[in-house]
């Protein structure tokens, strides 16, 4: 049976690289900023509750993490990451009094409240601890050779198609993890077996152990901040403005799905389109995402050849390639692939999620292209967005 008091982080660097590039737009343009982040179980038939002493003996030990130098070192050689920013980490921790855990409502409740600089990393701490003390409580044995053996069959999958010209994907399971040990296995296996489509990971801590390319740019909460420090209906443009002032460049792939793609293309003009590189997907279908941003592309003039398409919701690797195939005789395409590479070991996996619902006293909500994955505490504003955009009928 494995230690369930063994601690989970022994790094602050093992959380994904886009909560830096966020970090540090935060730390430049909103430094006063207050969040609160809440998380949500989405499977309705298990119980957290028997791991809340665990939870918040493990959040603990993160709150007494600091970075190391040669951890900060390793940092300042990513080039869109400023010197003062930096320095900021240097000093940098979680604070243990701005997380709390507790059972509420019949179930488990676990929340985030303060500076927004301070809370946003919590996320990518609890998640994968949620997640390995799960497995840890309910399978004291796993059978890590039937995982060994899915992800041989994934592998020999790809081999057998032939050669994928323009197929790529990355690691993007660290919050969906069965446990770190796990990723880090399916990590040297993938880069080993097919290093020629394997281009890198999302997590710091490992792309510096297995000198993989760290990847990844902005999540959902970004652009959901912006909804509370400019109006509402302008916040996608204002997010997208000021990740072209702070990185000039850099960080090119853009998050489509915040408000819903048909209001992405609205707000995707000529200027848009040509300081973003990539633009990824979270929600809705696909194909029917794809054939959106291929025709917005084509409507301002451009090639969309010249443009990369991110798939990165509920991947599978026939899903890959059947995405790659296609489409990227019209657009470059790349994959972010989670649950299926680091948590297919045969059980259930939690549908765990943890998201900002509120910035600086305002309600902050996700319109998604997907049913269900609307996060907000409050519905009168999911309503008001909603109806601001047209769509009042799929979330009242």
């Amino acid at each position: 049976m494995r230690d369930e008091g063994k601690p989970i982080f022994t790094s602050l660097l093992d959380t994904d690289k886009y909560k830096f590039s966020m970090q540090q737009v935060n730390f430049h343009q909103y430094p006063g900023a207050m969040a609160k982040y809440r998380f949500k179980c989405r499977n309705k038939d298990i119980d957290l509750r028997p791991l809340i002493p665990a939870i918040r003996e493990q959040l603990a030990m993160v709150a007494e993490l600091r970075f190391t130098d040669s951890e900060l070192r390793y940092l300042s050689q990513e080039p869109h990451l400023t010197s003062d920013y930096i320095d900021f980490l240097s000093d940098f921790s979680v604070d243990a009094s701005q997380i709390f855990v507790r059972e509420a409502n019949g179930g488990i409740d676990i929340f985030a409240e303060g500076p927004m600089l301070k809370t946003s990393p919590w996320e990518l701490y609890v998640l994968p601890i949620v997640n390995e003390l799960w497995f840890r409580h309910s399978i004291p044995e796993p059978d890590y050779d039937e995982g060994r053996r899915r992800l041989a069959n994934k592998i020999k999958f790809i081999k057998e198609q032939g050669k994928l010209e323009g197929f790529n994907f990355t690691d993007f399971g660290t919050r969906r993890r069965f446990s770190k040990e796990w990723q880090a296995e399916v990590l040297r296996t993938i880069r080993l077996e097919l290093p020629e489509y394997f281009v890198g990971t999302s997590n710091y801590y490992f792309a510096r152990e297995h000198g993989l390319k760290p990847i990844g740019t902005m999540a959902h909460e970004y652009l959901q901040a912006w909804q509370a420090l400019a109006h509402p209906l302008d916040a996608q443009k204002a997010a997208l403005n000021a990740w072209a002032q702070e990185f000039r460049g850099s960080l090119g792939d853009a998050l489509t799905d915040v408000i819903g793609m048909d209001s992405f293309c609205n707000v995707l003009d000529l200027y848009f389109a040509k300081q973003f590189d990539g633009f990824r997907h979270d929600s809705g279908d696909p194909a029917i995402w794809c054939n959106k941003l291929i025709n917005r592309l084509t409507e301002l003039g451009l090639d969309p050849r010249t443009k990369r398409a991110i798939w990165s919701d509920g991947l599978d690797f026939e899903k890959m390639v059947e995405l790659y195939r296609q489409f990227n005789p019209c657009i470059q395409t790349g994959f972010g692939i989670g649950t299926n590479l680091t948590n297919d070991l045969g059980y259930k996996a939690l549908n765990i999620v943890m998201k900002v619902v509120e910035v600086n006293g305002r309600p902050v909500a996700k319109l998604s292209d997907s049913a269900g994955k609307t996060m907000c505490e409050n519905p009168d504003y999911v309503a008001w967005l909603a109806g601001a955009y047209g769509r009042k009928e799929e979330f009242v």
